[in-house]
């Protein structure tokens, strides 16, 4: 049995910026810098059949390359925090592929993702923090811009399960790159 998701990863540089934001949280599990990603669809754990279904249907996806920018700091939550995040400026090109991906796993049986997709990279798992902490944190990096980057390829993670998930695998890529047409001769 395997517990799968997709995403998009994060540039070297990019995570190393958002490493450095790591502390001042108590009650604050901060991610590794090498798990840093954007989910598009979780898709949980499922049997070896469904995962190598899931992995053939994924590789017909055919979406150009794009561009994204990570923008602000923030926490899901609300007057609970449980988790720290960096958010994603808005990109048309992202929520495509991620509804690409989400009527994938709907055709193979899969539940359709109760969440709104709120593209995001996780920083933090937080249990119990200092609230103020929190919100201090959060205005101090709130300002935070990544540099533009290049979203080449989609990526099938694997983890193992535990809580909060990581360390991940990469299982499988896929390239992204405009569709080709040829006419019918």
């Amino acid at each position: 049995m395997s517990r799968l998701f997709t995403g998009v990863e994060i540039p070297d540089d990019v995570a190393f910026d958002l490493d450095l934001m790591k502390g001042g949280i108590i009650g604050s599990r901060w991610i590794d810098r090498e798990s840093f990603h954007i989910t598009l669809r979780f898709i949980g754990d499922i049997d070896d059949s469904l995962a190598r279904e899931i992995a053939f249907e994924l590789d017909g996806v055919t979406a150009r390359p794009f561009s994204l920018r990570l923008k602000g700091i923030d926490v899901f939550g609300g007057n609970k925090p449980h988790t720290l995040y960096a958010g994603v400026e808005e990109s048309a090109d992202l929520r495509r592929l991620q509804q690409v991906h989400e009527r994938i796993c709907q055709v193979l049986g899969l539940p359709p993702e109760q969440r709104k997709f709120t593209p995001h990279v996780t920083l933090a798992r937080l249990k119990d923090p200092d609230r103020s902490a929190v919100q201090h944190f959060v205005a101090a990096h709130s300002l935070y811009k990544s540099r533009l980057f290049d979203v080449p390829r989609f990526v099938l993670f694997s983890s193992r399960p535990a809580r909060g998930g990581g360390p991940y695998a990469v299982e499988e890529s896929y390239q992204l790159q405009a569709a080709t047409w040829a006419p019918n001769r």
